[in-house]
């Protein structure tokens, strides 16, 4: 099974030349979805193609696909669904999000290969050792911070990490890493607390009487929890929640949005563009 994910100008025929060259070579669509935006005059589309059947390599695929994809001026690429992704998870001292992910993918719920799981704090080792998953300590501090990421890159390249999770991971990560790894950092905020900012979001949510909490999973870029919105959740409170109730509440959201954000990455089914995606 191969993902076929494309973006380009919006045009007729697209759709077209896509399906013709796929049944062409003995391909068969499993499931397509596409997306025109009307304002932007921009295609998006994602083809799930079974290739059982097919006469031709993946490799041949996608270099006789290229010539369609110069003539609509495409943005795309071509997936192996049977090949795991390696993703590498960074956390901090919190568990919750950290344990849901190990959970979801110790059951089989996310289809990758977990990797390493890399921490500023030492009191998760065990919780990721039950899962017989290399976890790394790298101490951080302020005059550290500089030496600890460029470690944590050296392990991200031995690993030869596909995508990396901050599982609830307290520290800013530097502009040079946001770059090397764009559209390949996702994280988890509690981003619909926007007028909370700074320590104890919570409280401060319950002192102002929300109605609404919610968390956001989302790419990470050097614009500090501004990156493209991958997925998001909300729960509804009321005024019997105090600060305790507001932040259980949280960390559930916290744990759904991140796991269906991941899932959504892992299949392909998330194209960037600009500061925005498209979710199929």
């Amino acid at each position: 099974m191969l993902t076929l994910v494309i973006s380009c100008p919006d045009t007729i025929g697209i759709v077209a030349k896509v399906s013709h060259f796929i049944a062409s070579n003995n391909g068969s669509v499993m499931e397509s979805n596409h997306h025109t935006d009307i304002e932007e005059r921009w295609f998006y589309m994602r083809n799930v193609i079974n290739t059982s059947k097919m006469n031709i390599s993946q490799a041949q695929f996608e270099q006789q696909f290229a010539a369609i994809a110069e003539e609509f001026s495409m943005q795309w690429h071509v997936r192996d669904m049977n090949e795991k992704q390696k993703v590498v998870l960074f956390a901090s001292h919190t568990s919750h999000c950290l344990a849901d992910i190990l959970h979801r993918w110790h059951s089989g719920e996310l289809d990758c290969d977990i990797a390493a799981v890399i921490s500023n704090h030492q009191n998760l080792e065990s919780l990721v050792r039950f899962y017989q998953i290399p976890f790394h300590h790298i101490t951080m501090t302020a005059d550290t911070k500089a030496d600890a990421f460029a470690n944590i890159d050296k392990l991200l390249n031995e690993y030869q990490a596909d995508t990396i999770v901050l599982a609830r991971f307290m520290q800013i990560i530097p502009e040079a890493m946001c770059h090397k790894y764009h559209g390949r950092l996702i994280n988890i905020h509690h981003s619909f607390l926007p007028s909370f900012i700074g320590a104890n979001p919570y409280q401060k949510a319950h002192d102002r009487g929300v109605k609404l909490i919610g968390a956001t999973c989302h790419y990470v870029t050097a614009d500090l929890d501004e990156g493209p919105i991958i997925e998001q959740e909300v729960i509804r409170v009321n005024h019997s929640c105090d600060k305790h109730d507001l932040i259980r509440l949280g960390k559930d959201v916290e744990q759904m949005a991140l796991a269906r954000g991941l899932r959504y990455h892992l299949q392909d089914r998330v194209i960037i563009r600009g500061n925005k995606t498209i979710v199929f």
